[in-house]
């Protein structure tokens, strides 16, 4: 039966999170790229490999000038997946908070795909989530702020750079937590504190996620290695959880030719597939909340 609530989720997610790529037809140059219109983009999924390709080399982004100081553009089209390999042991309290995960999802461990995983909810992924779910993201730097756009939840982050701190005892935790940045060199480094713990660590629904406590740091770079490829660093700091911080890296690609579209999580929809497919095959997965 569990085997059955867990193909349910896998189909539930790739159904909400892939959007038209669930009809992407994977040959080449030959399938016609499908825009709402006239000087419409595609979107970061919408494309076949061959044509994103294709877009990166007549925007030649291997030998293109860039200004190492300018990160701005759409960026990757999966996320960079947190390093579950890389994951630390936990402490003694994060050992029980972990258990308390398996237990509310009545699975013997943690290693497989949560039946009641919040984002099959609908609710938010929060930042550091979103860093490898993100369907594409965009960059976009103004003055004294930059914004990062992710497709999937069709939701933003704002990352200060006007000089303020990250306040150390925020009154209202956030889903995307506050985050705060600034340039050493050619790098661009970002701080983020003040995460909501309902918002878990992972990555899309088809893999395990894992918790955080509320005085858990984020630290991101990001340095433009060229003008198409974007290296990405994501470190969780997370002292009364994890034994030692968590690290993944990873290189997203830039997407000349794409704009973001728009992947909600629908709860109507999601009620619909929990009382269709997931209530069916598992039992009413609230009720193991």
């Amino acid at each position: 039966m569990r085997n059955l609530v867990t193909v349910s989720v896998v189909i539930f997610a790739a159904l909400l999170t892939s959007g038209p790529a669930v009809f992407a037809q994977k040959p080449g140059l030959e399938v016609p790229v499908v825009t709402p219109g006239p000087g419409w983009k595609s979107c970061p999924r919408c494309e076949n490999d061959a044509h994103v390709a294709d877009d990166r080399k007549k925007a030649s982004v291997d030998t293109r000038a860039f200004d190492a100081h300018d990160i701005s553009g759409v960026w990757g089209n999966s996320g960079i997946f947190i390093d579950f390999k890389a994951r630390p042991p936990f402490t003694p309290e994060g050992q029980k908070l972990y258990d308390a995960l398996a237990k509310r999802v009545d699975q013997p461990d943690y290693n497989t795909v949560a039946a009641n995983d919040p984002l099959l909810f609908c609710d938010p992924l929060g930042g550091v989530r979103a860093f490898g779910y993100n369907y594409g993201t965009e960059l976009v730097q103004l003055p004294n702020r930059v914004l990062q756009f992710f497709e999937w939840g069709h939701t933003w982050r704002t990352i200060w750079t006007d000089g303020r701190k990250l306040p150390t005892d925020p009154p209202i935790s956030r889903f995307m937590g506050y985050s705060v940045g600034h340039w050493e060199g050619d790098t661009f480094i970002v701080e983020s504190g003040g995460f909501d713990e309902r918002a878990l660590l992972g990555a899309d629904a088809t893999k395990p996620v894992f918790p955080h406590g509320a005085d858990m740091k984020v630290v991101e770079t990001y340095k433009r290695l060229d003008y198409g490829k974007l290296q990405a660093t994501l470190t969780i700091i997370d002292p009364k959880i994890y034994t030692k911080s968590w690290v993944t890296t990873g290189t997203a690609l830039l997407l000349p030719d794409a704009e973001l579209g728009e992947d909600f999580c629908v709860p109507s929809d999601s009620n619909e597939f929990n009382t269709r497919q997931t209530i069916p095959a598992g039992g009413d997965p609230n009720k193991r909340r």
